[in-house]
């Protein structure tokens, strides 16, 4: 788990605007937090490097806020989505090691969340695992704290015991390249076939929470995904499953007064701004200019943080970007489909846990649902039911009729909550997203960019940008937000480095497996031939 608070290393290029070899190594502790709130070097210089942010999510906020405060000239263009896109879609955890995320929230002065909330895991059959939280209780050394604490209703002790070879697994899996290449190209259900889960746990818990966690069935998500989102969120330590709320919309909570901050230091936020293509510099080799329609933005530096359905488009449309084979590459990659249905009941309906997933219906997609007047402040104090459910790999809801759609969601509900039957709906909002979120199917990674670009003022960032940090989801969106500042600082050579929150370290008994599992790797690479037969 290689953070970039340790060591920030972009890919090295030479640049034509200093003459220089960029892509130097900084130690952590030679870079200044984000929370510097506006120090820069600029002086009585009036001239401001120009920046453009394409994307108003989590990488494109993230990365615009320290350039903001590091007083540089920043121009946000939503990318076409709307704002707070690609990150707006459902309701969404921030799970215990979103640090960095919460380390903002605090430097924002805003309380936008719950308290620790509770969940479960539902399947056709019912109610399967209940998942408290994990820092009330006793800390046992990972896996054991998961595995015990865990409320298993209906899944033998026998079962959960299957996933302990799968440790073998994620000690090898330390996400690096070489781990990434050697499991990317396989399935999440041959990962775990080959460790020895059993068909039980596979169909109950851990093909559940794979439609759910990346979005996708488990024979059409990458095994070295599967590997670093399970280690991340569960296995690494006991209270990573842990799980808060935002209190509202996301955008509302938080997106709404981080760019009213970001507007207050002088950054411009433009709505409906979609890129289709990018004027070159012929001489120096950099992009000059963003071009939206007929409209063109001079810039400095540009950071591309916009989902993959997104930027395909951009790359059909931009004769810059499709004579690069790193962006042509993009084009092999998915996203996937999601439908978000917000319901309000006619009666007041008791729901155990306020957050739940889904799996198991119509092996279809997998699903959540939440109990709205428990997590959203607005409802609180609402007399019938207010609940949301978001589905993903929702293919083929996407395309029916608002009543077939509600027919079908309060079917499934009903399932889970039984008293659900009798309700009727008195109001609904569905919203339909295609190809929203990232698909991390076998052998994507080879497709997919890093920070840097052969545009050598061109950076990337968002959930699907090749980092070594650690993290997943919205955390890593936004971490690659703040690597593509610190590129562009480095670029510039302007400002201070945003400080980056490493992922919390190995406990010591996975990372001296670990440094045994290097050795025998390495020795193992030793023995003739052993590159020979395919892996």
């Amino acid at each position: 788990m290689l953070a970039m608070s340790k060591w920030f290393t972009p890919t090295p290029f030479i640049s034509n605007r200093y003459n220089k070899r960029l892509g130097f190594f900084c130690r952590a502790d030679s870079v200044q937090a984000h929370a510097n709130r506006g120090e820069n070097s600029y002086g009585n210089n009036d001239k401001k490097e120009k920046v453009i942010v394409v994307g108003s999510g989590w990488a494109g906020l993230g990365a615009a806020h320290h350039l903001c405060n590091q007083g540089f000239d920043v121009t946000v263009l939503d990318g076409g989505d709307g704002l707070g896109s690609p990150d707006d879609v459902g309701i969404q955890g921030f799970w215990y090691p979103y640090q960095n995320i919460f380390s903002l929230v605090d430097e924002l002065g805003i309380k936008p969340f719950t308290s620790w909330t509770r969940s479960a895991q539902y399947s056709g059959e019912g109610l399967e695992v209940e998942f408290p939280v994990y820092q009330e209780l006793p800390q046992l050394p990972t896996p054991l704290g998961t595995l015990y604490h865990t409320q298993f209703l209906r899944l033998p002790l026998v079962d959960r015991l299957t996933s302990l070879p799968l440790m073998a697994a994620v000690i090898d899996f330390d996400n690096t390249d070489v781990a990434w290449k050697k499991y990317d190209s396989i399935t999440a259900r041959e990962l775990f076939k080959q460790f020895g889960c059993s068909e039980r746990l596979y169909q109950d818990v851990f093909g559940p929470l794979l439609q759910v966690g990346l979005f996708a069935p488990a024979e059409q998500c990458s095994a070295a995904a599967t590997l670093g989102a399970l280690y991340y969120y569960i296995l690494a330590h006991q209270k990573h499953f842990d799980v808060v709320f935002c209190r509202g919309t996301t955008k509302e909570k938080i997106f709404e007064p981080w760019m009213e901050s970001m507007k207050a230091k002088g950054c411009e936020i433009l709505e409906d701004k979609m890129v289709t293509d990018f004027i070159v510099n012929e001489e120096t080799g950099c992009i000059a200019e963003v071009v939206c329609g007929k409209e063109t933005y001079s810039a400095d530096a540009i950071i591309l943080a916009v989902g993959i359905a997104t930027l395909q488009e951009t790359i059909k449309k931009s004769a810059a970007l499709f004579t690069r084979d790193e962006f042509l590459k993009v084009l092999n990659l998915a996203g996937i489909d999601v439908v978000t249905v917000k319901l309000q009941l006619d009666r007041k309906v008791a729901i155990p846990n306020p957050s739940n997933a889904c799996a198991g219906f119509d092996d279809l997609f997998g699903w959540t649902f939440f109990d709205l007047n428990v997590i959203h402040d607005e409802h609180k104090d609402d007399p019938a039911t207010v609940l949301e459910a978001d589905f993903y790999h929702a293919n083929e809801l996407l395309p029916l009729k608002d009543e077939i759609v509600i027919e079908k969601v309060m079917s499934y509900l009903s399932k889970c909550i039984k008293d659900l039957e009798g309700a009727n709906v008195v109001d609904k909002e569905i919203g339909r997203f295609p190809k929203r979120l990232t698909h991390f199917f076998p052998g994507s990674y080879k497709y997919m960019m890093h920070g840097s670009t052969s545009y050598p003022n061109l950076f990337m960032a968002g959930d699907w940008i090749i980092t070594r940090h650690g993290s997943w989801s919205k955390e890593k969106s936004y971490v690659t937000g703040l690597e593509a500042a610190n590129r562009v600082v480095d670029y510039l050579e302007e400002g201070s480095f945003a400080k980056v929150i490493p992922v919390e370290e190995d406990e010591p008994h996975i990372e001296a497996l670990r440094m045994l599992n290097r050795r025998l790797n390495e020795i193992i690479s030793q023995v003739p031939l052993s590159n020979y037969l395919l892996h």
